[in-house]
């Protein structure tokens, strides 16, 4: 179920920001009371326009997914927005006039489309993301390396320590980065410091 709300009110507090919303002319009592609903997703739209530059991260994502399966761009074009549409359960929408934070969200759709496939990218992925986190967060997830696209493996920025099983710990507070075999050696070469510096990578927490 897909809904448009409006937010008329928020109050911070120690365990996150409480939310008033109104669906209007929507009565959702029925579904939210018979499937017994108690969590829904919350996307935020500053209401602005989708950009130039989003616009052709988004088409060369296209071209690039395009040469790997096969299809026309036009024909991925319209299977990678109905594949979106299935995934969020959202309305049609049109790339000429949706706003940034939709374009936004479908490109980080289409990365993680491309990084569970193990796709070739034209362009690096972390050159082609607007959410740097979303896409370092699908990179771990696929165990592809952010950096290069290659497949990858799990670093842990945060150390683990001398002595401590890898299998047994709990690292899920763990600061993390997917990164293949020659990336994962430079990082241990370098310092982890001077590698996000030269790459604008990190890690992030991620609980497999």
């Amino acid at each position: 179920m897909y809904e448009v709300a409006r937010l008329l009110d928020f109050v911070p507090g120690p365990e996150g920001t409480e939310l008033k919303l109104l669906v209007p002319r929507v009565n959702l009592m029925e579904p939210i009371i018979t499937k017994e609903i108690t969590e829904c997703g919350i996307w935020l739209d500053d209401g602005r326009q989708i950009s130039a530059a989003q616009r052709k991260k988004i088409f060369a994502m296209f071209n690039d997914i395009s040469e790997w399966t096969g299809y026309s761009p036009k024909e991925t074009h319209e299977v990678m927005k109905y594949e979106y549409i299935r995934y969020t359960g959202g309305p049609e929408f049109s790339l000429s006039d949706c706003s940034m934070d939709f374009a936004r969200d479908f490109i980080s759709f289409l990365l993680d489309h491309a990084l569970a496939y193990g796709m070739w990218l034209s362009d690096l992925g972390i050159n082609r993301t607007d959410d740097i986190n979303r896409y370092l967060y699908s990179c771990l997830k696929h165990k592809r390396c952010c950096v290069c696209g290659k497949a990858g493996e799990t670093h842990h920025e945060d150390s683990i320590g001398m002595g401590n099983n890898r299998k047994k710990l709990d690292d899920s507070k763990h600061r993390k980065i997917c990164l293949c075999r020659t990336e994962h050696t430079e990082a241990h070469t370098i310092g982890m410091t001077a590698f996000s510096e030269k790459y604008k990578v990190y890690g992030i927490i991620f609980n497999d």
